[in-house]
């Protein structure tokens, strides 16, 4: 749904709240072979303070849980990927959510090249989730997702 090997994003399910942000990282070689290594090994989520139970390089299919700690409460993330690009001007994944998740959509990080420039590009498609506490909670986490978003286009600089 997130096309992150696509770099104009169609238009998606008219369901889900879509966001389609971007930041420059930096500029030259050195700043796009770490940043297209990291984004492939979670350090978008690790960087911007979530813990990833496995994280190795991404592969579709994998299935992981990403945690959140926030005021002594830990928040359980399951995700599944569900696509990974590896070009030589654009790199990234994006994932689901599984059952569990306190949001329902998909998240996808992508890192790009624009010249010498390096820019991450942060989709989302989200929507409440069906179950409770979290369907009830859902304007507050739109507000952590605000933050959450920021701190990712910070990550990979």
């Amino acid at each position: 749904m997130t096309s992150p090997d696509l770099p104009d994003w169609p238009e998606s399910d008219p369901r889900f709240r879509r966001s389609d942000v971007s930041a420059i990282v930096g500029r030259g070689d050195a700043v796009w072979e770490r940043s297209s290594r990291d984004v492939l090994r979670w350090r978008v989520k690790t960087a911007s303070g979530f813990a990833v139970e496995s994280p190795g390089a991404v592969s579709r299919g994998d299935r992981v849980i990403v945690t959140a700690s926030l005021f002594n409460l830990t928040v359980v993330e399951p995700v599944e990927v569900v696509a990974v690009v590896d070009e030589p001007e654009r790199v990234g994944f994006a994932y689901r959510t599984l059952p569990g998740h306190p949001v329902s959509g998909e998240e996808a990080f992508i890192v790009h090249r624009h010249g010498d420039e390096v820019h991450i590009t942060v989709r989302s498609l989200t929507r409440a989730a069906p179950q409770q506490p979290w369907r009830a909670l859902y304007p507050l986490l739109r507000i952590a997702q605000l933050v959450a978003r920021r701190r990712y286009l910070r990550s990979l600089r």
